[in-house]
């Protein structure tokens, strides 16, 4: 219930909650949740997946509906790690552990298909990611500002760096992720582009984050296998 498990027989060492950004993307959204409890329960993790929808047809704000995914998660538990996760990647390795580094926020998604199995450049942080609160309140979250699709991962590999911490990787060949409904044949053949920064990090990451983070809960269900929340 409520997307909520605990081992029957031991006491769960980790306590990881699974924050995934929504918009209806309801055929994604089942291959996840069949394939995503039963590899966290061979983990033997104890954690909650939680979907974060944002009301109407606006623009996506991926990072601002996290930010608030933690905030409504910490209100559940003392959660020892945030697993920030895209709908579309399924983890291809059982030994790619979902939970966090002690000392500096980690990369899980080192290695997707739809990149050949390498990152797309140094930086990279996207798709799947995982830091503890005091990581993620350290860095002041994500920034609220990203409206649209793309820039916020780079912002937030700033934002570790200017917190003075840095980031580690999950190794490529545990950190193995599928890209749902990825098709060689209509992909692109030109390298993967970088999406360009819109904004100065350096300057905005103080003042844009968990710190001035405004939204309105519409609603807050359990359903058979996560919790959903709506937010405006």
């Amino acid at each position: 219930s409520g997307g909520h498990y605990r081992p029957p027989h031991c006491f769960a060492r980790y306590k990881s909650a699974i924050l995934v950004a929504y918009r209806n993307q309801e055929k994604y959204l089942r291959h996840l949740l069949y394939y995503l409890h039963p590899f966290l329960q061979r983990q033997q993790l104890s954690y909650t997946i939680y979907l974060i929808q944002q009301v109407g047809t606006g623009s996506f704000n991926r990072a601002k509906l996290l930010n608030v995914g933690v905030r409504e998660a910490m209100k559940d538990e003392e959660w020892d790690c945030l697993v920030l996760h895209d709908i579309d990647l399924v983890p291809e390795n059982d030994y790619n552990l979902y939970i966090c580094d002690e000392y500096y926020p980690k990369h899980m998604a080192s290695a997707m298909d739809k990149f050949q199995y390498t990152l797309p450049y140094k930086s990279f942080f996207g798709g799947v990611s995982a830091l503890t609160p005091e990581h993620y309140m350290k860095i002041n979250g994500f920034p609220n500002t990203y409206w649209g699709d793309g820039g916020e991962n780079d912002d937030i590999a700033t934002r570790i760096h200017l917190a003075g911490m840095k980031i580690v990787r999950t190794s490529p060949h545990l950190g193995r992720y599928r890209v749902m409904d990825y098709n060689e044949e209509t992909e692109i053949p030109e390298p993967w582009r970088r999406p360009p920064s819109r904004h100065n990090t350096r300057k905005t990451w103080k003042a844009d984050g968990m710190n001035t983070l405004q939204f309105r809960l519409l609603s807050r269900t359990k359903h058979p296998l996560y919790t959903k929340i709506i937010v405006d």
